[in-house]
């Protein structure tokens, strides 16, 4: 009885969720694709109380929080990505590569380049793991990057020592960003390194509101781990943020000029939170036209705007190219597949 309820039920859910052919064509089965969008539509009743309901009891029991998510101190959170690279990926090499055919194609457009690679909540909230182990040769990563970069004359930015010397914490407890303090500190030391690519200080004035009361804030890793909609004790305590709004200063006018646009930010999900970019902005004076993107990784932000470049202003001198230092280990995207196999 149990097997032809569950028939029926599987059979309605695909009658629902009106299938295309192009979903279930053989080369959606070969690129696991199919099995993807099947396993979208074949949802039980209640399925999402019933994840919720399995993740907050792993939780509670066990202080395990799936797959994706580990467990340090406490209340801290750290993505395992973060901690060591997923096992047979070896792409530093071809990132090198993408690394040199990016700077060398804005170079020629004359615009300059200032990558800044942000270090791991791991490695700068390390007194937090509490006994979670972290790859050394990952670890070293980071400064192989910089090698590379310093052989190439590639202008970037160590943040490591000013997130270190900022007071703590520098990253949420339950999300994989930094907070206000860390985006402070990281902001202040990119628009130092940028300064002297843009020969001087901008004259953009910026208005900073004062932070408001403290709010709870749903970590992403707490939605990764499953336990968004968890009750109270049932998951890790939600960080507190204070609100703050930074905006840049305009005239009243509909024709006054605005200052042209001279830096953008290529960035991740980084670039986006704890008013990152409008930071950045303050330091160099400038207005920063933010085209960082959530999931970005090493280069999808920077994809993204590369391929808008017909449209850039004149008057554009700097690129800044941030992602994570995590990003540096992931699996090559498709778009950056796509590149290499272009490449000679």
């Amino acid at each position: 009885m149990l097997l032809a309820l569950g028939l029926g039920w599987g059979v309605w859910c695909l009658f629902q969720a009106k299938l295309t052919a192009a979903d279930v064509a053989p080369s959606a089965w070969m690129n696991g694709t199919a099995g993807t969008a099947l396993n979208k539509s074949l949802r039980l009743p209640a399925q999402a109380s019933l994840d919720t309901w399995n993740s907050s009891v792993r939780y509670r029991v066990l202080g395990a929080l799936g797959d994706q998510v580990a467990m340090g101190c406490p209340q801290w959170l750290f993505y395992r990505d973060g901690l060591r690279p997923q096992p047979g990926v070896h792409v530093f090499e071809e990132r090198l590569r993408l690394m040199r055919h990016w700077v060398e194609e804005l170079r020629r457009q004359q615009v300059q380049v200032l990558v800044v690679a942000v270090p791991d909540k791991s490695r700068i909230e390390a007194d937090h793991l509490c006994g979670q182990t972290v790859s050394l040769p990952m670890r070293g990563t980071l400064d192989a990057w910089q090698d590379a970069l310093r052989a190439q004359n590639v202008p970037f930015v160590d943040l490591r020592q000013a997130l270190q010397a900022a007071p703590a914490p520098r990253f949420f407890r339950t999300d994989v960003h930094m907070n206000a303090t860390g985006a402070q500190a990281a902001a202040r030391q990119v628009a130092e390194a940028a300064l002297p690519l843009l020969k001087r200080p901008g004259t953009q004035a910026f208005n900073e509101e004062k932070p408001g009361p403290l709010q709870p804030r749903m970590g992403d890793l707490i939605v990764l781990a499953g336990l968004e909609n968890a009750r109270p004790g049932w998951r890790p305590e939600l960080d507190m943020a204070s609100p703050q709004k930074i905006e840049p200063i305009r005239g009243g006018g509909l024709l006054d000029e605005t200052p042209p646009v001279e830096v953008l930010l290529a960035g991740s999900s980084n670039g986006r939170r704890s008013n990152f970019a409008e930071r950045l902005g303050m330091g160099l004076g400038r207005e920063i036209w933010n085209l960082s993107l959530d999931g970005g990784q090493f280069s999808g932000a920077l994809l993204v705007a590369l391929k808008q470049r017909e449209q850039w202003p004149k008057s554009l001198k700097l690129v800044i190219w941030e992602f994570s230092e995590m990003a540096l280990s992931l699996p090559l995207t498709d778009d950056e597949k796509s590149v290499l196999a272009r490449l000679p």
